[in-house]
């Protein structure tokens, strides 16, 4: 289990997007769970990742957890970074 946190230029429901397209059915085929602007949660593959953004003045932070999708985190991580 990794759990990895950082910081974006992006507003949460920003972040959430790019999280969406990156991790769920159009992107690495996960299932989208539970989403709101604040938060994503993903299943497939035998694990899951959970996204949550808070807002912050410039932008946003996001915490990661993830099970199985450890090398897919930190890609999403550098492409929203």
């Amino acid at each position: 289990m990794l759990k990895i946190a950082t910081k974006t230029k992006l507003s949460p429901e920003e972040a959430i997007k790019k999280a969406v397209d990156f991790f769920g059915p159009k992107g690495h085929g996960m299932k989208v769970k539970e989403q709101s602007a604040e938060c994503a949660y993903f299943e497939g593959g035998g694990g899951g990742v959970n996204v949550t953004t808070c807002a912050e003045k410039k932008g946003s932070s996001v915490e990661i957890e993830s099970r199985e999708w450890d090398f897919q985190v930190k890609e999403f991580i550098r492409k929203i970074h």
